[in-house]
């Protein structure tokens, strides 16, 4: 069976969890995190040198990188819906999902550790106003391509793009910041919420 480790309320995490709802795939998961003892970091080190999670165990095979992650898995599952096998549709898909990771997540990051997280090495005020406007700069994008494109980010059809994405859209809304009227992603939010895997792991109360 395949072995999850990290944190539910992880957000990298919640992005895999809802893809092993989608297959219908059974899993194991290890709670991984901040509150693990130290003497088990050197285990998880040997896992992950960058120390974060989620990471799989799939048999003998380890690997980390979310969004890696749900690539492995939906090709592993045949599920070119999520992934498709045509260069250019599955190059479209990848290019939202690295999107969400380099440019989305990035920009929410500071706000939302500040806002959300309290974290003291995050209460500088300006920092905060200007990931919280960086972050809506992004939301702009999401939402000039959602106008175009309809149900969901690439297109007619759901795929591993839109689960990325819909963890960072959840986390817009359940952040205290300011938050333009974007018709396209409240609807495309609540498209995304008549599916189990989102309504249980990604639109949960969870930020």
């Amino acid at each position: 069976m395949l072995k999850i480790l990290g944190k539910s309320t992880s957000i990298n995490v919640r992005k895999v969890l809802w893809l092993c709802a989608e297959l219908d795939l059974p899993y194991e998961l290890e709670e991984w995190g901040s509150g693990f003892r130290s003497t088990q970091i050197p285990e998880f080190l040997a896992l992950n040198p960058n120390a974060k999670v989620p990471v799989i165990c799939d048999g003998d095979f380890v690997m980390w990188e979310s969004n890696a992650i749900c690539r492995y898995l939906a090709f592993q599952h045949n599920r070119p819906d999520l992934l498709p096998r045509e260069p250019q549709a599955r190059a479209l898909v990848e290019q939202w999902m690295d999107w969400q990771a380099t440019e989305l997540n990035n920009a929410w990051r500071y706000a939302f550790m500040g806002l959300v997280r309290r974290r003291p090495e995050y209460t500088d005020a300006e920092a905060i106003r200007a990931s919280a406007e960086n972050w809506n700069r992004r939301m702009v994008i999401l939402e000039m391509q959602l106008s175009k494109t309809g149900p969901f980010v690439v297109g007619s059809t759901f795929t591993l793009a839109d689960i990325v994405i819909g963890l960072s859209i959840n986390r817009w809304f359940m952040t205290p910041i300011e938050h333009p009227v974007f018709p396209a992603v409240a609807e495309y939010y609540e498209r995304l919420s008549d599916r189990p895997g989102f309504r249980l792991h990604g639109r949960n109360g969870t930020p």
